[in-house]
């Protein structure tokens, strides 16, 4: 299994949360992107955070490709928020000269959330509200699509 399948993508209501728990190499950062779009397609998600909090180094190449990230998926219609970055992952991209132009950053999961759902409106936490109560009848998997029954 190569990098970027190892990094899961859940959807929680209207956004993708991709949590990155492994170190990223230039092959783990493309095929993570193709994922990403892939789900972006296949969900109708309407937004993207990205948790890099357990990531120590961020090089030129992973950067401009979150930066790709944002961009393709607000081609998408989708909006992006990277969160958790590291003083010394923040410290390399200035110093690298990078700019995450299309990236919205916040310091923790829990404030990105927050600022996608206000991007959205209250409108769809109704949805995904109506999402988990069916959930919980077990009518829906975890990408929320109707499950085929017999």
């Amino acid at each position: 299994m190569n990098g970027a399948q190892r990094i899961p993508i859940l959807k929680v209501g209207r956004v993708l949360v991709v949590p990155v728990q492994v170190d990223m190499d230039d092959q783990t950062v493309i095929g993570l992107q193709e994922r990403i779009l892939a789900e972006l397609e296949r969900t109708g998600a309407r937004g993207v955070l990205i948790d890099i909090s357990l990531l120590e180094m961020v090089d030129s190449f992973i950067g401009r490709m979150l930066s790709d990230i944002a961009a393709m998926a607000r081609v998408m219609d989708a909006r992006t928020v990277v969160v958790g970055i590291q003083p010394a992952v923040a410290i390399t991209l200035v110093e690298l000269g990078l700019e995450l132009r299309g990236v919205d950053t916040v310091l923790n999961v829990d404030e990105g959330i927050k600022l996608l759902r206000e991007e959205f409106g209250a409108d769809d936490d109704d949805d995904e509200r109506d999402e988990e109560e069916a959930e919980l009848q077990g009518e829906w998997h975890s990408f929320g699509e109707p499950r085929h029954q017999a």
